[in-house]
């Protein structure tokens, strides 16, 4: 399916506001998917014209990683583990990302001296055990590019796990390559994917593949975003946890969809998605449910819904999330 067709649905002005504002790609793996009359793909990629519909509390950083960042690019939020943005880039742009003010044009791209200063404050700083590598998604990067961030990982013995959050395996497969693996591989460090999958429709024969190699090199988990018009039901949710079973990928988190700008045409309210959550929990086995969490303001960090207090739930609700 071309460009042009799957835009042809926006006024002319509408189309050039949003593609001047936001970056707009879905791989060919998607557009087969979506192809396949399957809404809940096209959702998730293809520009709306409500994204141009801002709310005066939604936010280009909603979840506070600024305050966060000792450095550029490294965000230090949790005492254990940093978050790297090593990659500014994604294989598909969805319309609903936290980060969708940073990444894409709009982007920047580590340079040597951010490399070297990440790594000093990693290797000064013993209590991190994990780096989450991050951006944009870390596996639109090359082998190469990739190894000046990890291969001095080796020399720094406290940092335990390299987590990689990302889309590729699903959303883009053929771009998979082995000498990447082997970059991950030569860092000596436990190795995780946490997979973005929203629907179940997203699996491919191909993505299929990947996810079976990528089997035998790490930890496999998911995370997933809950999203008015594209997942929003318990029917499937259950078939997306159940297709993360079956793939033995581990359900980790269910997000609460974040203040990011132009996004509330995907919201529900935390009282729809305690609903959902609550019946998905009578249908599905305990290892099949995924965290329910939210952000708390001002990069409060994730919080389990079903958790949370009236100070919280009112410090959410100032902010817009109900």
């Amino acid at each position: 399916m071309k460009t042009e067709t799957l835009l042809a649905h926006l006024p002319a002005q509408s189309r050039k506001a949003l593609l001047k504002n936001y970056q707009f790609a879905m791989t060919d793996t998607m557009r087969q998917a979506f192809s396949q009359s399957e809404q809940g793909i096209g959702a998730q990629f293809i520009p709306d014209v409500r994204e141009l519909n801002i709310l005066p509390q939604e936010l280009s950083d909603p979840i506070a990683d600024d305050p966060f960042s000792p450095l550029p690019f490294l965000v230090h939020r949790y005492h254990n583990r940093v978050l790297w943005k090593i990659a500014p880039t994604c294989a598909v742009y969805c319309r609903f990302c936290f980060r969708k003010e940073h990444i894409g044009r709009k982007g920047e791209h580590p340079q040597t001296v951010d490399i070297q200063a990440a790594l000093a404050y990693i290797a000064a700083h013993p209590q991190i055990e994990e780096v989450i590598l991050s951006g944009g998604d870390p596996m639109t990067l090359s082998a190469p590019r990739l190894a000046a961030f990890l291969l001095p990982l080796r020399e720094i013995g406290h940092v335990q796990r390299i987590r990689l959050h990302t889309r590729v395996p699903v959303v883009a497969p053929d771009d998979v390559r082995e000498d990447y693996l082997q970059v991950l591989r030569d860092s000596g460090k436990q190795l995780a994917f946490v997979i973005h999958v929203n629907h179940a429709a997203e699996f491919t024969a191909a993505a299929d593949a990947v996810i079976a190699r990528l089997q035998h090199e790490a930890l496999l988990l998911s995370q997933s975003v809950l999203l008015k018009g594209v997942n929003d039901s318990v029917e499937i949710l259950k078939s997306l946890t159940d297709a993360l079973l079956v793939r033995r990928i581990r359900p980790y988190y269910l997000h609460h969809l974040d203040m990011a700008r132009g996004t509330s045409h995907f919201r529900l309210s935390l009282d729809e998605g305690i609903a959902l959550y609550q019946d998905l929990r009578a249908l599905v086995s305990g290892i099949a449910l995924p965290n329910y969490v939210v952000e708390l303001p001002n990069g409060g960090g994730k919080t389990p819904v079903l958790q949370l207090n009236e100070v919280q739930r009112a410090a959410l609700a100032a902010m817009g999330i109900v």
